[in-house]
């Protein structure tokens, strides 16, 4: 993308359906640098979840009344929605969930403690968040499989080569994280999931922080599951999705039973409706739904390109002002690379959190801890590390604002 095409981007505008970030404290305005954990919410996802419950809040798929049938033509549209944003093929593959953990374990549980014995094995990477790392991990516990890690090399990235020496005949699944959301390295998910089907194994990509900020198509990926959150792409909290292709999901056993979910109930036995109903039993996230729809809209309507061109530039332009500091360790790949739009680094003798809660009195809030990858952590030799993660209503004048507060810490700290 041109810097033309960049410059086009109206993010002062975008920054305007965001009262929050118009929001002071002691005088100062905030600066929202912790997108990577949770986007803002535009005006427009408020409003059609508003509208819902004002308009035509009632259950779905339960009854015939007005308000029903629109409420669960609104429910059936959002998966139709999400279905062609990430390129599936209909709403069959495309289960709403809580958030990407619970999706992950929807398949860990409905699959592999159904599929998985003892001498099989889990493929993760190095840099699996706990939501897949601990996941897998206990699924293996319960199963007998082994779990295996492809290592990162000193860049941040994937070793591919161990990639292709750890995937064996033996391997029935390799998850992968698509972004990093400590390294923001952006992984070759494509490649990893051509390795698993060249040995017969299936592939899961957690991809919490690329779908918000980057077109995804998982008929190209070839991914056979592929999951992501509704908060983290400017769409409400409390809904996520799994992504799988029909044929998978047809075989596979719900693991959550109730209401919704059944074509036929006895004393005796039960059997399961169609996809992707077999796996939402009970009330589902419905005002959710729609608002996922609607921030699928607003997201398609600014250009996934140009979002992961602007959070490209910020987290490049953070990078180089960071580094140039001369005190500050930063992980991951270099500046210039395709990476994730957030940059995860410490100020030499300061401790994350005390150095999180002086950018704090600056009002700048950013990440601060092990973000949920304890192992990488380790591995990289860090008890912790502050992470600011941008999105499409952020700034370079944010970014200096950040940068500028690590002198406060220098002094305290001095």
């Amino acid at each position: 993308m041109s810097s033309q095409d960049l410059e086009s981007l109206d993010v002062e505008g975008i920054r305007q359906q965001f009262p929050i970030l118009q929001r002071e404290f002691d005088g100062q305005q905030v600066v929202y640098l912790d997108n990577a954990a949770t986007t803002q919410t535009p005006d427009p996802v408020v409003d059609a979840m508003s509208d819902y419950y004002r308009q035509y809040n009632a259950n779905v798929h339960r009854g015939i009344h007005h308000l029903s049938q629109e409420a669960s033509i609104a429910y059936e549209e959002a998966h139709d929605r999400v279905a062609e944003f990430i390129n599936a093929d209909g709403r069959e593959e495309v289960i709403f969930t809580k958030n990407t953990t619970e999706s992950e374990n929807l398949l860990a549980y409905s699959w592999g403690l159904n599929e998985l014995e003892p001498g099989d094995e889990i493929v993760l990477t190095e840099m699996e968040h706990h939501a897949s790392l601990v996941t897998w991990q206990q699924i293996g516990k319960r199963t007998g499989a082994d779990v295996k890690y492809i290592r990162i090399d000193d860049s941040g990235r994937l070793d591919m080569d161990h990639a292709r020496d750890l995937i064996t005949d033996d391997t029935e699944i390799v998850s992968a994280v698509h972004v990093s959301n400590t390294l923001g390295t952006v992984n070759p998910v494509g490649e990893l999931t051509d390795l698993a089907h060249e040995h017969g194994a299936l592939s899961f990509i957690d991809g919490a922080q690329a779908v918000p900020n980057r077109p995804v198509d998982v008929e190209e990926i070839g991914a056979d599951f592929y999951a992501f959150s509704g908060h983290k792409m400017a769409g409400p909290t409390g809904i996520g999705v799994l992504y799988g292709k029909q044929e998978l999901l047809e075989d596979m056993e719900p693991y959550l039973y109730g209401g919704g979910m059944i074509r036929k109930v006895t004393f005796e036995e039960s059997t399961w409706g169609e996809l992707p109903w077999k796996f939402e039993p009970g009330t589902p996230p419905i005002a959710e739904a729609v608002g996922l729809h609607a921030a699928v809209d607003w997201l398609e309507d600014i250009g996934m390109d140009r979002i992961r061109a602007h959070e490209q530039e910020l987290a490049a332009y953070a990078y180089d002002r960071l580094d140039a500091e001369g005190d500050v360790e930063i992980y991951g790949p270099e500046a210039g690379s395709d990476r994730g739009g957030l940059v995860s680094f410490n100020l030499e003798g300061v401790h994350a959190h005390d150095l999180t809660s002086i950018l704090n009195d600056h009002t700048v809030a950013v990440r601060a801890g092990d973000h949920c990858t304890q192992p990488l952590h380790d591995k990289l030799g860090v008890p912790a590390s502050t992470r600011a993660s941008f999105y499409v209503y952020n700034t370079r004048e944010e970014v200096d604002k950040l940068v500028a507060a690590l002198d406060d810490a220098r002094q305290l700290f001095a």
